[in-house]
């Protein structure tokens, strides 16, 4: 039985709703999550779902910042809305989704992005993010024989050298500095997960998910970075049948910088 999850940073949900009703009646994911929504709850735009028939929503959201939102065809249920770092932000929601005859817990991640100087000392936003992934050391691919997890989510870290446009010249950017890339491959070493986008595509080939605003032909120049990420529970790796990142979608009208990215699991 085939299942798709996507997650995107949509960089705002209200004002880029008609690029995710595209998405949504283009590719049909059986669950799409989002990140930074920048919207409270009460004026998240759940009839504009519903009219594409994505009934079940959970949302962790905010005004003006930050904000996750998991949204489906087929039932979920919230598990957990996890407060990090004691800040108050909505940067995490997990929910469980029935797939192939498993009870599926999904989380869904906006990891902080840590401002522009990548030292702790001088710049409180990057202290916050290397706090946070401290702290998502508590976060677990658990598993068993009917059941399993996926963490997806915009994690703003680029681990692996061919995540970024040039190793080299990004080792002290934030995003891919080394105490960020080993701190994010802790969480996911330390935590038994799979990084199901490398499993399919080799750690070899370059890979972004990312093209900045700044940049002024953002296709031509591709001074990309892998940001947004899908894991799971080891017992899901087999299953997996695809990924695909929509490159494109970063060139359609009034874009997101982040473009969607889709896991397809074929479940016997």
């Amino acid at each position: 039985m085939p299942f798709t999850v996507a997650t995107w940073n949509i960089n705002s949900v209200r004002l880029r709703m008609p690029i995710v009703q595209r998405f949504l009646e283009e590719y049909r994911p059986d669950v799409l999550c989002l990140q930074e929504t920048k919207c409270p709850d009460d004026q998240f735009p759940i009839a504009g779902f519903r009219k594409l028939g994505y009934n079940h929503i959970a949302i962790h959201g905010q005004k003006g910042y930050h904000g996750v939102a998991t949204i489906a065809r087929r039932p979920v249920e919230i598990v957990e809305k996890r407060e990090f770092c004691k800040m108050g932000d909505s940067r995490h929601i997990s929910t469980t989704v029935e797939a192939g005859g498993h009870r599926l817990l999904l989380h869904n991640f906006y990891v902080p992005a840590g401002g522009d100087e990548p030292d702790p000392e001088a710049n409180w936003k990057f202290r916050h993010k290397l706090n946070f992934l401290e702290e998502m050391h508590a976060v677990r691919a658990e598993y068993d024989g009917h059941s399993a997890t996926i963490l997806v989510g915009d994690l703003n870290i680029a681990p692996l050298e061919n995540d970024v446009w040039s190793h080299k010249q990004m080792l002290k950017i934030v995003s891919h500095t080394p105490v960020e890339t080993e701190g994010l491959e802790s969480v996911r070493c330390n935590g038994g997960w799979a990084d199901l986008m490398r499993k399919h595509v080799p750690a070899e080939q370059k890979l972004y998910t990312w093209w900045s605003y700044r940049a002024r032909d953002w296709n031509i120049s591709d001074r990309g970075r892998r940001l947004d990420h899908v894991w799971s529970s080891e017992n899901l790796v087999e299953s997996l049948s695809g990924i695909e990142v929509l490159r494109d979608a970063r060139g359609w009208d009034r874009p997101s910088d982040h473009v969607p990215v889709i896991a397809r699991f074929a479940f016997e």
